[in-house]
């Protein structure tokens, strides 16, 4: 099973919509039994709540299901319960970096760079722009599934 965590900030808005999004590319391909795909925060901002507004109603109108989910933060005990720790933006890096005391088995990734890309994504939280957001998560996790595909040979 190819474990799977998506980060942000407060994990209520790009980590939840990267977890939704990837988990239901992953279902359209029939790969959901090998994969697990959660999501968690890097502050302690939003802990227990739920996914942002913003980021529900986007995902309602392009039809992907809205899982349940609360906020959680990582800590260095996660880094080794999964394959792949990714985060949506390069403060997310550091504060993932700082976090989990580095990363000595290269499992940290910027969500754009499966797509050959150095951008960030933006925080909806900050812009209001869950459109955007939503097209960086969706290209992002696409070339993720694709590597995926290529890297494990499913």
């Amino acid at each position: 099973m190819i474990k799977i965590l998506f980060i942000c900030h407060g994990n209520i808005c790009r980590s939840t919509m990267a977890q939704f999004v990837m988990q239901d590319l992953v279902n359209k391909a029939g790969l959901n039994k090998q994969f697990y795909i959660d999501s968690m925060a890097t502050s302690k901002e939003e802990i227990g709540n739920g996914p942002h507004r913003g980021t529900v109603q986007k995902l309602k109108q392009v039809g992907v299901p809205v899982l349940q989910h609360y906020a959680k933060q990582i800590n260095a005990g996660d880094y080794n319960k999964f394959d792949y720790i990714i985060g949506m933006d390069s403060f997310n890096i550091r504060n993932l970096n700082r976090i989990l005391n580095g990363d000595p088995k290269d499992k940290v990734y910027k969500l754009l760079s499966f797509a050959k890309s150095e951008r960030d994504i933006a925080d909806p939280w900050y812009t209001g722009n869950f459109d955007d957001t939503y097209n960086d998560v969706k290209e992002g996790c696409i070339a993720l599934l694709d590597y995926l595909r290529q890297e494990y040979n499913i």
